[in-house]
């Protein structure tokens, strides 16, 4: 039985620097990684996905401008070529990420870690002890147990196709269907997403979605609504795809976007008094901890914040400084933005109209069309809002929804706002550079 005085579950952002951190204030310390070293986000996330969506969207531009005549012919597409591209992003993470810890003088194991106690823990037939364990092991596609949920592949697999078949169905209508559905369609390929309610990307502005669907529609994506996935029978090299209205669907392959839950459920946490939910993660307090008070977690695995990279590096942080005797704390997470990167990108920050009603709050909502508007007309965009919701009594921005042109950079402009408490007077009073998308901004509110 080997001892360390902090173990590290996970080697994405969550993981990685508690680690470093620790080894560096001479601690002796190991990490344990499942799959890839290095995080969803470098390997298999919001890295790979936006080399993907952004070649996307350069073809989108060229549609968009072949319409008006001003692009006569269109590109030749090679999608072999993009996934050799989006691996020069990716192949040298796992193996970078495992020299720099070794380098920090960290022991690595590469496997499925189980809790055979408290702070113990088995992996590849070896017991490992610890004074603290932090636990950052990220998200996996969640288990889906209809008739057939063998045939679907993983986003992780998706981002793997050497060649992109001509009919894709998306199970879900998530992040991840509607992203990678836009990069598949822009590929020449008959792309369809089954949603099982009413709701697609339920966490954004309803109308902001409408636009989105209307936009999609025009690229060829069918959105089917109300379409729960009962069934998915496999003949030859196709297969068929039955909703809970017995409609079915063809297709030559078949994607899981139906959700990523806390990738916890293997790792035996009864054995650790670590209090959790299987679907929404391991709760911690607001200083990282968990129940166990030698157990720390952070990232997709823990129960706090928004499932995005960057809080994920933020909290890995907070239990660095905690393990390190800080009382370094949680932010409210409020003024974090979260983003679709389709085309047009979707984009929020703040209260929606729901949440500041439910808080009480008085405001006004302030809603453009802004597709007829410079940044979207020059560029052929025909579905394209915002919509920002103000403060009655101080006109203080309190959320901010977008679809359109560069909404992914605009949105940092209002989590800004959001976050200082900004009113409507202070963010136009700068005088921005034109013509831009961000001096169309000052107009949105």
């Amino acid at each position: 039985m080997k001892d360390y005085d902090l173990i590290v579950l996970g080697s994405g952002g969550a993981g990685s620097r508690p680690a470093k951190r620790c080894a560096a204030a001479g601690w002796k310390v190991a990490v344990i990684n499942d799959g890839p070293f290095g995080g969803t986000c470098s390997t298999r996330g919001c890295i790979p996905k936006k080399v993907l969506s952004g070649t996307a969207e350069i073809i989108d531009a060229n549609r968009r401008l072949g319409d008006k005549g001003i692009i006569s012919e269109q590109p030749k597409l090679s999608w072999s070529q993009l996934i050799k591209f989006k691996r020069t992003f990716t192949d040298s993470v796992s193996p970078s990420t495992q020299k720099s810890l070794k380098e920090a003088g960290i022991d690595v194991y590469s496997g499925q870690p189980k809790f055979s106690g408290r702070l113990q823990i088995d992996i590849n037939g070896e017991t490992l002890r610890a004074k603290k364990v932090h636990i950052a092991v990220g998200a996996k596609p969640a288990k889906l147990n209809f008739e057939g949920s063998q045939h679907l592949i993983t986003s992780d697999e998706f981002l793997e196709l050497d060649k992109l078949p001509p009919r894709i169905i998306f199970v879900g209508g998530g992040f991840i269907s509607f992203e990678f559905a836009h990069v598949s369609a822009s590929f020449g390929a008959e792309t369809t997403i089954l949603h099982g309610d009413d709701r697609p990307l339920p966490l954004f502005d309803h109308d902001i979605v409408d636009t989105l669907s209307k936009a999609i529609k025009d690229l060829g994506i069918k959105l089917e609504i109300n379409s729960k996935v009962t069934k998915i029978e496999k003949t030859g090299d196709s297969f068929t795809v039955t909703a809970v209205s017995g409609q079915t669907f063809e297709a030559d392959l078949v994607v899981h976007g139906a959700g990523r839950p806390p990738a916890i459920d293997e790792l035996n946490l009864e054995a650790t008094g670590v209090e959790y939910d299987v679907d929404r993660g391991i709760k911690v307090d607001e200083y990282m901890k968990t129940s166990n008070p030698d157990i720390y977690a952070a990232g997709d695995a823990a129960d706090a914040g928004p499932p995005l990279s960057p809080v994920a590096g933020v909290q890995g942080g907070i239990a660095a400084d905690n393990l390190l005797s800080g009382k370094s704390k949680q932010p409210s997470y409020h003024s974090t933005p979260s983003v679709v990167f389709t085309s047009p990108v979707v984009a929020r920050v703040g209260f929606s109209e729901n949440e500041a009603k439910g808080n009480g709050i008085d405001f006004d909502v302030i809603s453009n069309d802004i597709s007829g508007w410079f940044d979207s007309k020059r560029l052929g965009i025909k579905h394209a809002m915002s919509k920002v919701l103000v403060e009655k009594s101080t006109k203080k921005i309190i959320g901010a929804h977008l679809i359109g042109n560069h909404a992914e950079d605009l949105i940092n402009i209002f989590a800004l706002a959001v976050d200082l408490g900004l009113t409507t007077d202070q963010l136009k009073s700068p005088i921005f550079v034109f013509p831009t998308a961000s001096d169309d901004m000052r107009s949105m509110f």
